[in-house]
C-alpha cells in the first residue's frame, strides 16, 4: 500500500505545474499603430482586402485616444470588380480600387445627411455630376450643372445611383493634383448589388455610422490596401 504524499509535497507540485504553464501570447498592436503613416489626424478608416485580386474585405474606423488607436466600428466591404491596384500607377476604367492613404474632402448623398453629421455634406440634385472626362477642365470634380466640355458619356450622373450614393465620402485619390488617365470619382459609399467600379462600399448602416462618427477637425483619412505584399496597408 502506497503512502499518500505529504501536504507540503502537493503544494510544491502545484507550484511547479503552475510555473510550467506557457506565457500568454503578446497582443498585436492595432493596425494603425503598424502603419507607416496615418495622415496625422486622430481618426482613420482602414479598408483591407486579402490580396489584389480580392473584391471583398473589411472596413474599420478608428479613433486615437490617449496616444492609442481604438477601434470604433467595422463592416464588411466591397472593392473593385477587378480587385485593387497601386494608386500611384493605377489606370482609369480598369475596375480596380486604388491603394494608398488619402484624405476625405467632403461627403455627399442622394439622402439627407444622417442626424449628427458634422462633416461637410452636399446633397445630390438632378443637376449633380461627377466629371470623369479627361479632356475637361472639371476632371475629377463635382459639377452642377455638367459643363459643356465634360461629356455625359465620360461622367457619372450622381442622382442615377440612389442606392449606392445615398451616402458617400469622397476619397482624395487623384483629387488635389490631378493626373489625367489616373482615375476619377473614387468614393466610400453604400453597397450596390456586387463589386464596385473602383470605389469601396459598405452596408448603408455602416455608412451612416461613419458619417456621424467623422469629425473634420480630427483630420480623418482613409487607407486602402492588402494584408501583405507590395500593396500592404502597413506601407501607407
Amino acid at each position: 500500500m502506497r503512502t499518500a504524499p505529504a501536504t507540503g509535497a502537493l503544494v510544491a507540485a502545484s507550484v511547479l505545474l503552475l510555473g510550467a504553464a506557457p506565457a500568454a501570447p503578446a497582443t498585436s498592436p492595432p493596425l494603425p499603430a503598424r502603419m507607416a503613416d496615418t495622415g496625422g489626424g486622430t481618426q482613420l478608416i482602414t479598408a483591407v482586402a486579402a490580396g489584389t485580386n480580392a473584391t471583398t474585405g473589411t472596413v474599420t474606423w478608428w479613433d486615437r485616444r490617449g496616444g492609442r488607436w481604438v477601434k470604433a466600428g467595422s463592416a464588411a466591404a466591397r472593392f473593385g470588380a477587378k480587385g485593387l491596384a497601386e494608386g500611384a500607377s493605377r489606370k482609369q476604367n480598369t475596375g480596380t480600387t486604388p491603394t494608398g492613404l488619402y484624405d476625405l474632402p467632403f461627403a455627399f448623398g442622394t439622402q439627407a445627411a444622417p442626424g449628427g453629421t458634422l462633416y461637410p455634406y452636399r446633397r445630390v440634385h438632378q443637376a449633380s455630376w461627377w466629371c470623369q472626362d479627361n479632356a475637361s477642365r472639371s476632371y475629377n470634380r463635382w459639377t452642377e450643372p455638367r459643363p459643356a466640355d465634360c461629356r455625359a458619356s465620360e461622367s457619372e450622373h450622381l442622382a442615377a445611383y440612389p442606392t449606392q450614393y445615398a451616402y458617400a465620402l469622397v476619397v482624395g485619390f487623384n483629387y488635389h493634383s490631378r493626373v489625367r488617365g489616373r482615375g476619377a470619382g473614387i468614393f466610400l459609399h453604400v453597397d450596390g448589388r456586387g463589386a464596385t467600379a473602383g470605389c469601396v462600399s459598405v452596408p448603408a448602416g455602416a455608412m451612416r455610422h461613419i458619417l456621424t462618427w467623422a469629425r473634420p477637425g480630427r483630420g480623418p483619412h482613409i487607407a486602402i490596401g492588402t494584408t501583405g505584399g507590395r500593396t500592404a496597408i502597413t506601407r501607407y
